[in-house]
């Protein structure tokens, strides 16, 4: 008698643990889109980077990222939430769930595919160096740029550029914004940015006037990175054709000066 009440005891113990696992996977491998819907939330991490993501003078979120984001989130039937985030550890806070997407201008590397699952490219992108405009002439390629000191934001497509190019007086610093003011303030020669930022912060109408870029160092394109193997990248890419469609991009893409990869 002994060993049949052990023997049900165990066949018991069995169920319950297999019951427990199949419990904690439905948990686990919820969908992401799910996830999202049903806190009703997607969680964007941003740095500030004019014209992707930034803030108007009352505080309020604007851009072109932004504005596309919440189009996205519109149709999904959620709000869209924007988070400043460290860039150098945008794929541990992804993770970590302290962020839904990288949505910021974000170039689409080796490194990103490795770390995350990303959309279709939808914008181009370049690398460029920027410094004030009386200097340019005098540094035609990077060969020239060889003793300049360049600010770079840390973990960024400039950064790897930096590296790429031999440029050994690098100063790291938090975003490409900042990047700028370093150069701005004369703690560096140049930086190394996107070109859509560069586009509309520098020259002619803008706050730095004095400075600009000649010198291309690679060409990019932009992606928004899910955590690895979210069903959002579909999701996310199916809406994106609906946005082309009917013309929100193309509107967005024409207030921002960007172009779109079609």
């Amino acid at each position: 008698m002994k060993k049949v009440l052990c023997l049900l005891l165990a066949v018991a113990l069995m169920v319950c643990g297999l019951a427990a696992c199949g419990s904690g996977d439905d948990a686990n491998t919820q969908s992401d889109l799910a996830y999202i819907q049903n806190k009703g939330t997607l969680i964007v991490g941003v740095t500030i980077y004019e014209p992707m993501n930034y803030k108007t003078e009352d505080g309020q979120w604007t851009g072109f990222d932004t504005e596309y984001a919440e189009a996205v989130a519109e149709k999904l039937g959620v709000q869209a939430e924007f988070v400043v985030i460290d860039w150098d550890n945008k794929y541990t806070e992804l993770d970590a769930k302290s962020i839904d997407c990288i949505w910021n201008g974000m170039t689409i590397t080796d490194e990103g595919r490795l770390n995350a699952s990303i959309t279709d490219p939808y914008v181009e992108n370049a690398q460029v160096v920027v410094m004030a405009k009386d200097k340019l002439a005098e540094y035609p390629d990077a060969a020239s740029m060889q003793n300049l000191t360049f600010a770079v934001e840390t973990g960024s497509a400039g950064e790897d550029e930096a590296a790429t190019n031999g440029f050994q007086n690098v100063v790291p610093v938090a975003d490409q914004a900042s990047a700028l003011l370093e150069v701005a303030s004369g703690s560096a020669d140049a930086c190394i940015i996107d070109i859509t930022m560069a586009d509309a912060m520098t020259g002619e109408g803008t706050s730095y006037a004095d400075y600009g870029y000649e010198l291309r160092l690679s060409s990019e394109e932009y992606g928004i990175a899910f955590r690895k193997g979210s069903d959002m990248v579909a999701k996310v890419n199916e809406i994106t054709d609906e946005l082309m469609a009917d013309g929100t991009m193309d509107k967005l893409a024409e207030k921002y000066n960007l172009r779109l990869m079609k």
